[in-house]
């Protein structure tokens, strides 16, 4: 009876592992996919054109035949960074007071609050951006539509993400720790900087990741409140558009190159997004060796 509970147990091991490859090896694939269309659309663009044109033509004027992508990618990083910058701090700091500082009602009424803003639609952010927060900057600094504007509605959206990935973080350090750091004496917060960050260094990693790939990928809110102009800023208040913006913006009307050339565009997002995962490998690799 127990060899056959044994022999059983295996089998169904064995069924849960090869099912795992086999969900692994589909996810793969999508993704390997999804880059050769990429590349296969953007082909006909880079056959006519020399690659750094993408970044050393004078303007984005594909019916020119000029399609230089640097402003938008400066764009793009910029943002980007910048919300990241704030949304990281901010979510880490918030997860720790959930953690070891709040009562348990509010630690719990604060989650729920989280959630609700990881569930609102990105077009209510940038609604609301364009409504509020546009016409606010406008007043400080015309025109109002800007990096700045870009950067702290991207906050909002991203908080979410790095708050809940460092909650679930720090609430998967081993009491143990926290005990031991109890008996030598150590206060709250020399316990939670010395102790708590580096074990749950792994996930802190993937939540900044996971931010930072949705703010380089969000469309509709930057759209919405960027202002959409073609140009390097000179400040936060100056108006500007992002690669996922110039995508959604002319993708509806492009033809011949100009389709192509806004393919190019999807290719060094996702070298961006590769880019990411490679530095979060590299992180995670010098942890486990730490």
């Amino acid at each position: 009876m127990l060899s056959s509970n044994t022999s059983f147990h295996r089998r169904s091991e064995a069924v849960l592992v090869w099912g795992l490859r086999g969900l692994a090896l589909v996810s793969g694939a999508i993704v390997l996919l999804i880059l050769i269309f990429l590349v296969w659309e953007a082909i006909p663009v880079l056959q006519q054109v020399n690659g750094l044109r993408f970044f050393t033509d004078a303007s984005w004027h594909p019916a020119s035949n000029e399609f230089n992508l640097t402003p938008m990618l400066v764009g793009t990083m910029l943002v980007m960074a910048a919300s990241v910058l704030i949304a990281t701090p901010l979510g880490i700091l918030s997860a720790v007071f959930c953690q070891y500082y709040a009562p348990p009602a509010i630690a719990q009424l604060y989650r729920r609050l989280i959630e609700l803003l990881a569930g609102i639609p990105s077009v209510v952010y940038g609604f609301w951006g364009l409504v509020v927060l546009v016409p606010l900057i406008g007043r400080l600094h015309p025109p109002g539509p800007s990096v700045l504007a870009g950067t702290l509605i991207l906050t909002l959206m991203i908080l979410p993400t790095i708050a809940l990935v460092a909650d679930a973080s720090f609430a998967n350090v081993s009491p143990d720790y926290l005990k031991g750091c109890a008996a030598l004496g150590l206060g709250r917060w020399a316990t939670i900087q010395g102790v708590v960050f580096p074990a749950a260094r792994a996930g802190l990693i993937t939540g900044i990741i996971l931010e930072t790939g949705r703010a380089i990928g969000e469309t509709m809110a930057v759209l919405m409140v960027c202002g959409n102009v073609v140009q390097v800023p000179n400040s936060v208040f100056d108006p500007v558009r992002t690669l996922t913006a110039n995508i959604a913006l002319e993708m509806a009307y492009a033809v011949d190159n100009h389709r192509s050339a806004l393919f190019v565009s999807g290719v060094v997002l996702l070298v961006l997004i590769g880019i990411l995962v490679a530095i979060a490998e590299v992180l995670n690799r010098g942890h486990l060796y730490d």
